[in-house]
């Protein structure tokens, strides 16, 4: 049973640190919107790292925003956001690996390997949190931007990429719980023996030792 949910929680992972660098790569964080306008000649969607604008033939243009100071502070906490959830991502998928009861990596100390898998579980969270928080924040000022009526600036929809993101943080956050909760499991075979503690000075011997260290006065037939 253990070893299933550590491999789902490993398949959730991975998925999730794929999906991180999917929305990251997606243009489309934010789309302008079309409320209002009756005919729309041009579209300008964003991302964290890029501004593109496209007309109705097709044709579009991308440029890189230029300062990172210049930009909002959202973006900027969202982009450093992003970037710590692709290490914790990393490090929880390195220490998952390590961690498997049915993975050879790291000996057969079951209980080390939990642990090791444990701390995996707590970097996935880490990097669920942190995807969920960036997203968040980012579809938030989206959200205000677009009913504020004295907003002068062009205003934008949520884009598939901030989805996608929220995607991979309910996967991280889904395969962290899985791992945190399969610590809990232990079979027989993990089980380590308590070992034999020797009587301490003081305690009077037992009736086995003191069977087999007593001299034996009577023959064989006496028990006959």
């Amino acid at each position: 049973m253990q070893e299933l949910i550590e491999v789902v929680a490993l398949f959730l992972g991975f998925s999730s640190w794929i999906l991180i660098l999917v929305s990251l790569q997606d243009q489309y964080w934010k789309e302008s919107s079309t409320e209002g306008s009756v005919i729309t000649t041009s579209t300008i969607y964003e991302n964290l790292w890029m501004s593109c604008a496209s007309d109705s033939t097709g044709i579009y243009n991308c440029r890189d925003f230029p300062s990172l100071f210049a930009l909002p502070g959202y973006i900027q906490a969202s982009r450093a956001l992003m970037i710590a959830a692709i290490v914790f991502g990393t490090f929880g998928l390195v220490a998952t690996l390590i961690g498997m009861q049915c993975s050879k990596i790291g000996g057969e100390n079951y209980i080390l390997k939990g642990r090791i898998a444990a701390i995996g579980g707590v970097f996935f969270l880490l990097q669920g949190i942190c995807t969920m928080i960036a997203v968040s924040w980012y579809a938030a000022n989206i959200t205000q931007q677009f009913f504020d009526q004295f907003y002068p600036g062009t205003k934008y929809e949520i884009g598939e990429g901030l989805y996608i993101g929220w995607c991979s943080a309910t996967l991280a956050l889904c395969g962290g719980s899985c791992l945190m909760c399969s610590c809990r499991f232990k079979s027989d075979n993990e089980k380590v023996p308590y070992q034999y503690q020797p009587t301490s000075r003081g305690h009077a011997p037992s009736a086995v030792a003191a069977s087999q260290s007593a001299p034996s006065y009577y023959g064989r037939n006496a028990y006959v």
